[in-house]
């Protein structure tokens, strides 16, 4: 590389002193400059689009958990498949963006608590700083309205290409104890991503919570830009913030284990 803009710049040397006019020089010397190096001019950030994301649910661990030895446990398992996969798509530009169940597999067979809901969605504002969820949970529906969730990330200095994009690892807890690992791109500099999840310097387009068995990764980005209808839908449900929502979830599955605890990190993402 070095060799290249030695040799670019000789280049405009022997060009400039044939030729007297300043302005002349000047477009000649930036003409070459953007020809020899490439990155000068192929830098871009994306700021709308659609990206289209897999969803991948281990739905065997949770049992598996509990115990191997269980023989209706066992037959679960041998009716269910180990792991269930799903696409969703998130739609964004500068102000806005809106997640969401693109396709569900219709070859699924899905254990309880596993299955997604068509009417489900994330909306980020981010010139209001503030995020409206519309979540069916049993048989109610709920609109959560709240700002945006302000997590702790920590990013460190693992890289890992995602959809073509180089992304940067990073971090963070919810729910107190619950890791969640995601991977962010600052090509794309709108902080958003799967469910609720963003606050990083950049697009999530990979991410992982391991005690969920669950992961979220982009396959693609198509350079579309949303309508408002898009970036608008409408919603509906009984109207909480994130509070007043995990206390009413921790009252009706008290009783209900580890199971309870997987249910409640699960609505509140």
């Amino acid at each position: 590389m070095a060799n290249q803009q030695v040799w670019a710049f000789n280049k405009v040397e022997l060009l400039v002193t044939k030729i007297n006019n300043r302005q002349m020089k000047q477009i000649l010397i930036l003409f070459f400059i953007i020809l020899n190096f490439p990155s000068f001019s192929q830098t871009q950030f994306i700021t709308k689009g659609r990206i289209v994301y897999e969803r991948s649910v281990n739905q065997h661990k949770p049992l598996e958990e509990e115990g191997s030895d269980n023989d209706w446990w066992k037959e679960m398992m041998k009716s269910f498949p180990k792991i269930v996969k799903d696409q969703y798509e998130l739609k964004f530009n500068e102000t806005k963006s809106v997640y969401k169940l693109d396709k569900e597999n219709t070859d699924n067979k899905y254990m309880w608590g596993s299955k997604p809901n068509e009417s489900d969605n994330a909306v980020h504002d981010f010139n209001n700083q503030s995020v409206s969820i519309q979540r069916e949970i049993f048989e109610n529906t709920y609109l959560i309205k709240d700002s945006l969730r302000k997590l702790e990330w920590r990013i460190t200095q693992e890289i890992r290409e995602i959809a073509g994009f180089e992304c940067k690892k990073a971090v963070t807890k919810i729910c107190d104890s619950v890791v969640v690992v995601a991977f962010y791109t600052d090509q794309i500099p709108v902080s958003s991503g799967p469910e609720s999840m963003g606050g990083l310097p950049g697009m999530i387009l990979g991410l992982a919570i391991p005690r969920m068995y669950t992961t979220w990764f982009a396959t693609k980005l198509e350079l579309v830009e949303p309508t408002l209808p898009q970036l608008n839908p409408i919603q509906k449900g009984k109207k909480v913030n994130w509070l007043q929502l995990n206390t009413e979830l921790k009252k009706g599955m008290k009783d209900w284990g580890k199971q309870g605890h997987r249910l409640t990190w699960g609505f509140t993402l």
